[in-house]
């Protein structure tokens, strides 16, 4: 795990190029405590700033350049399979100076190119760089665990694990990109390759990039979700085929050569890992849990020390406060580059600050719910599905995937939805599965409560639609489920990811997913709708899977919280709501135009809920202050 800076430019010297990029990397040291290097050529320069997990000694120090000194490789993330691959290749007649993954990832590109990702099973963005010939290929991991970023200069371009890093550049700065602030507004993250800063792009996941000196040539996608349906297997092949890849994914990813502890919530995803992690490792593994002493509502850690003491682990608690909360959110913005997610970022860093402390690498249950459909709107959804099926006695998917009967006695967990049901059958009932779950995701209606009249003027919801139709109605499907799992993968899942990576790596520490595994994924693509939602039932075909592995309390839970935090009690009085009040209530704030004071206002009342759109209105207002007031360089 570390961080990756490269600029290439012809028209630059090597000192020039070189200053640049140690900038870059300056910005990016938090990434990489453990080593810095930059390696230069015919109109490019490259640096890396390492973070030592596996094969600790210089010998795996990077850049990294191959033994006939035709590649170098810089990169950010772990190949899981590198021993495989290193036992492979050595047969073929390879010869190693390290025992890390970073050389086996280097021979694996040299020697096949874009051909070689397929081999690859891990979390990765890495460039390789052909000495020789000026070729070269950037690449992102399957899901976008690991970030990468780019933007386009006149002479050439920079590319960087983080937005901030590229704004060393003279010629990048930070400015708002229309397009994207307005997808913000309506789903809190941007679509495709959108990033909130103009002219500044991210790597689609399952993507690579190839050119030669400074030509970006084309682009390519490596992986994509596959929905062609095996209706030869039964659930009980699917469920036991699920339990060995899980099993196997996190016999995988605790190869390292430092300490490993997992995060523990109490919930299902996190509760897997941690168990299939503690079979492997064979010791007393530590899990780090968070929770508020606000109130019970809170408070998950009751199921997280069940799951400890059920398969023998170290339980380690951290209790975050409002002060930090008020002293941490500033930092937190820098970190993530853009404000994506909820306020469960904040917890989520503080945990992690904890688990630094003991370990390298920590283990999360992040893909869960994107990949096994674990969302309670998949419910909401699925409610209006079976209705008009049974009204109209329509099959838009070919076959029933739940029915009204079934899908009852899942309904209890919408009961916190139904201001959302109501707003969700004001209009619109029964159009097509497009607009249905647009509707289930567009925030777009709670952000109009805040918005200026010229920011609603200009916000146009009809081009943020069609954005989301093409990637929504983009799979080989006709299945509803798998269209909502779809967008999700390819969206919100990205940003999830954005945040796991920045809470992490802003503490110098390793996260690894062991339920994103591309092998885990396609396997449950592959299932019939039926078997993953049977029944309404979230994450069906996981529970299944390991009914005989979690307590029964852990796998029956229809409370699960998914890391809520009191900001509502401290909006109520005290160090948040005076912080809120000054960052909405700041001059910056009122003459940016973007929201209305009155109704910002009126989000303040302690007697009103701290939703989704105030959340929406802070982060955006602290980014706007933290990058785009700041104009950095």
């Amino acid at each position: 795990m570390c961080g990756i800076v490269g600029l290439v430019d012809e028209s630059l010297s090597t000192g020039e190029r070189e200053f640049i990029v140690r900038a870059m990397l300056e910005r990016l040291s938090h990434r990489g405590p453990d080593g810095r290097g930059v390696h230069s050529g015919d109109g490019f320069t490259l640096g890396h700033t390492r973070l030592s997990i596996i094969d600790l000694t210089d010998a795996a120090a990077q850049p990294m350049t191959s033994t006939n000194g035709e590649h170098t490789i810089i990169f950010n993330g772990e190949v899981y399979n590198y021993l495989e691959l290193r036992q492979k290749m050595i047969r073929a007649g390879h010869k190693f100076r390290s025992f890390s993954d970073t050389e086996v990832l280097l021979n694996v590109m040299a020697d096949r190119g874009p051909d070689g990702l397929s081999e690859l099973n891990g979390m990765f963005a890495f460039c390789v760089w052909s000495e020789k010939t000026g070729e070269w290929i950037l690449a992102r991991d399957h899901f976008g665990i690991k970030p990468l970023y780019y933007a386009r200069t006149s002479a050439g371009f920079v590319f960087a694990s983080e937005i901030k890093a590229l704004f060393c550049h003279p010629e990048v700065n930070a400015k708002v990109n229309s397009s994207g602030l307005q997808q913000y507004l309506a789903f809190q993250f941007c679509l495709g390759e959108e990033t909130l800063f103009d002219g500044i792009y991210k790597l689609a996941p399952g993507h690579y990039l190839t050119g030669k000196g400074s030509r970006i040539e084309q682009g390519g996608r490596f992986w994509e979700t596959s929905y062609e349906i095996d209706t030869e297997h039964s659930e009980e092949y699917f469920r036991d085929h699920l339990l060995q890849l899980l099993e196997d994914s996190a016999r995988l990813q605790i190869r390292a050569d430092v300490p490993v502890g997992a995060y523990l919530s109490g919930g299902m995803d996190s509760s897997v890992v941690s168990t299939m992690a503690a079979g492997v490792l064979g010791e007393q593994m530590p899990v780090f849990c968070g929770k508020f002493n606000e109130s019970a509502a809170y408070d998950e850690s009751r199921y997280a020390k069940e799951v400890a003491e059920d398969i023998g682990a170290r339980y380690v608690e951290c209790v975050p406060t409002a002060q930090d909360f008020v002293d941490s959110l500033p930092h937190l913005i820098w970190m993530l580059d853009e404000p994506v997610a909820g306020p469960g970022l904040f917890p989520q860093y503080m945990v992690s600050r904890v688990a630094a402390k003991e370990v390298r690498v920590i283990l999360g249950g992040q893909g869960g719910d994107e990949i096994f459909g674990g969302y309670v709107r998949y419910i909401l959804g699925y409610l209006e599905q079976a209705l008009k099926g049974a009204i109209f006695e329509t099959a838009e998917e070919g076959q029933h995937v739940v029915t009204f009967t079934s899908i009852l006695p899942n309904l209890p967990l919408i009961r916190s939805y139904v201001p959302m049901l109501k707003q969700f059958w004001a209009e619109g009932l029964f159009d097509d599965m497009d607009s249905r779950y647009f509707r289930l995701v567009n925030r777009m209606p709670d952000a109009q409560r805040l918005l200026s009249k010229d920011a609603l003027e200009q916000f146009d919801g009809e081009q943020v639609f069609e954005d989301f139709r093409t990637i929504f109605n983009a799979p080989d499907t006709n299945s509803y489920f798998n269209k909502m799992a779809y967008f999700d993968q390819k969206t919100l899942l990205p940003a999830l990811l954005q945040v796991e990576d920045r809470v992490s790596m802003a503490v110098s520490l390793e996260s690894r997913l062991p339920l994103l595994d591309h092998r885990i994924a396609e396997l449950v693509a592959r299932m019939p709708p039926t078997m993953k939602f049977g029944g309404g039932q979230t994450k069906h075909i996981l529970r299944r899977a390991v009914e005989n592995v979690l307590p029964k309390s852990v796998l029956n839970r229809k409370d699960k919280m998914g890391f809520p935090v009191p900001l509502k009690e401290w909006l109520a009085g005290g160090c948040v709501r005076d912080f809120v009040g000054d960052v909405l209530g700041s001059r910056a704030c009122k003459e940016r135009g973007l929201f209305d004071p009155q109704n910002l206002d009126l989000l303040m009342d302690p007697n009103v809920s701290f939703g989704r759109q105030l959340w929406g209105a802070l982060s955006l207002e602290l980014w706007h202050q933290t990058f785009i007031d700041a104009k950095l360089d």
